[in-house]
């Protein structure tokens, strides 16, 4: 027997990390308004700490994508696998050389390219695929609210993301 009716349950997951953020920011605040001295000052650096939190948990709000879509995402020693129905196959996150968003598909993809040139689609709703914006924020120069901006507004046609700047060659 459930407590909490499955919508608001879904709903309270989605949310979770801005939802702590705010917890924390309020204990804090709390903290930093009531309490002498040293816990005062740590009041404070929860705070601080918090509205840090909370700007990543709200990013990473906007990349979900709801999951259930085809196929399953999985991210395990700098490595990058997706299986899906139809395709599928894995780069290493070291070998990502461009990242791109191509809305042309039912539902849009990320597509990765590798240094050797082959790609790597990816539904934005594949089961696992919420990993992909640690993937992302982790790569060199990526601006996350472009590419945030970009999921959000889903243009017309395929927008580069992010492309290394650094020149690739075999040792």
């Amino acid at each position: 027997m459930a407590f909490i009716r499955q919508p608001a349950r879904e709903a309270l997951l989605r949310w979770r990390e801005p939802i702590m953020a705010g917890a924390i920011l309020l204990w804090g605040l709390w903290w930093a308004l009531t309490e002498p001295a040293l816990l005062r000052w740590i009041g404070v650096l929860m705070v601080i700490l918090a509205a840090g939190l909370g700007t990543v948990a709200l990013q990473r709000l906007r990349f979900r994508q709801g999951g259930g879509g085809a196929g399953v995402v999985q991210i395990d020693e700098r490595r990058l696998a997706y299986f899906g129905p139809l395709t599928g196959g894995v780069i290493d996150i070291d070998d990502i050389t461009r990242l791109d968003l191509d809305p042309t598909g039912r539902p849009p993809h990320w597509v990765l390219t590798g240094v050797g040139g082959q790609s790597l689609a990816i539904p934005v709703n594949a089961e696992g695929a919420d990993g992909l914006f640690d993937v992302f924020a982790a790569l060199p120069g990526l601006r996350t609210e472009r590419m945030l901006d970009a999921l959000a507004r889903t243009p017309a046609a395929r927008v580069e993301i992010w492309r290394t700047t650094a020149r690739i060659g075999l040792h």
